[in-house]
């Protein structure tokens, strides 16, 4: 019927050729063939016949039955290829697809799982500071407690930047391990990490990350300008799991040769013994002379690197936060914040901020509580 309104207006001449094989959708060589088939058979002229007729190629139902029939018979639980090998010594004259399809068409012969794609060994970063990789790795660490070991590493040198015990690997721990980097080495360029929710928010379990949807880590590091990369395969945190396997055989050991039980402690023998020992073992020199660190030059990296909450202020000036009631104290800026939107920070010690802007409102301890401020001593 669209057909027929465009061929008449086409032959009224208020449409030319090109119009009337823009409406419908369609070039004006493809116009001019229905053209002809219209006129010559009516509307059953313009019917696709691919979709009627059979294709001259197929096979015959006969020689599909055969072969399944045969397979059935004789060769069931043979492979493809060594049933296909014995078809062809037979006089078949089928392809290897065709008989495949065919059986797997049949449920005679399951699918075979795809093959992982070719992977090359990827090289290191050619400066520090170009990437750096961060993991954790959940080990009986000393006799009966099992920690989680938080490790921030650098790509190019294997350099491990800070090393330490938490009872649980999630946004606070990783938090810390890039704040200890920064303030030491300054900012670098990308991150390396596995699909951790602390990392990353995956829509489908098992499927890509997204790239919009930011989790409290992420929007930190956008934030930053540190650019983040997801690891899709235990392959391709190979150096990470290797470098875990040593710890876990070390570690360990040195723990328990000194009688260390407690975390506060193994954390200090990290940080004061077995981390420079190791660094001193394993380090490489990187590719090239140099280093892609950029210092940082902006103060309290401690409000970009923890958690940011939006909330509205009550009526009476405060806001509520996870069962908590923060008052908001009276300033000279402002005669209120009722209905303004503020933001809460929480800190790697669980203590609490309110930002309006870029201005800190006040500070509270980790139960809520108003911290005051302290007075300058008068000269």
């Amino acid at each position: 019927m669209r057909f027929e309104e465009v061929y008449g207006g086409w032959q009224k001449k208020r449409l030319s050729q090109e119009e009337a094989a823009n409406i419908l959708g369609v070039c004006s060589r493809t116009f001019r063939r229905q053209i002809c088939r219209y006129e010559e058979n009516g509307l059953s002229g313009l019917n696709d016949k691919r979709l009627t007729q059979a294709s001259h190629r197929r096979a015959p139902v006969d020689e599909v039955m055969a072969i399944v029939e045969r397979y059935s018979a004789k060769y069931r639980g043979w492979n493809v290829k060594h049933f296909y090998s014995w078809y062809r010594r037979d006089g078949g004259t089928r392809s290897y697809t065709w008989v495949k399809n065919t059986l797997q068409s049949q449920r005679l012969v399951v699918k075979g799982k795809k093959k992982g794609s070719h992977r090359q060994r990827r090289e290191r970063s050619p400066l520090s500071g170009m990437m750096l990789h961060q993991d954790g790795s959940s080990h009986e660490w000393v006799l009966g407690k099992k920690w989680d070991l938080i490790v921030t590493m650098d790509d190019a040198t294997n350099e491990q930047y800070n090393m330490f015990f938490v009872q649980e690997e999630g946004t606070a721990s990783s938090f810390q391990g890039v704040q200890d980097v920064i303030l030491k080495k300054g900012l670098f360029s990308s991150i390396y990490t596995d699909r951790g929710s602390h990392y990353w928010f995956t829509p489908e379990e098992g499927g890509k990350v997204s790239k919009t949807q930011l989790t409290q880590f992420g929007r930190a590091m956008q934030q930053l300008g540190i650019e983040m990369i997801p690891a899709y395969s235990p392959e391709a945190r190979g150096r990470s799991e290797r470098m875990f396997r040593t710890h876990q055989d070390r570690l360990t050991k040195e723990l328990a040769f000194y009688n260390i039980t407690g975390m506060e402690e193994a954390n200090r023998y990290i940080k004061k013994v077995y981390l420079p020992a190791y660094n001193r073992e394993f380090k490489q020199k990187s590719l090239e002379k140099g280093s892609a660190f950029v210092p940082w030059g902006g103060a309290h990296i401690e409000d970009t690197l923890c958690e940011h909450y939006e909330r509205t202020v009550s009526s009476d000036n405060c806001v509520s936060f996870e069962g908590k009631t923060l008052q908001i104290p009276p300033d000279k800026y402002r005669c209120h914040y009722v209905r303004v939107k503020v933001r809460v920070h929480r800190y790697l010690d669980g203590s609490l901020a309110i930002f309006h802007g870029p201005r800190k409102l006040a500070d509270y301890d980790e139960t809520g509580k108003l911290k005051t401020k302290k007075k300058a001593k008068a000269a």
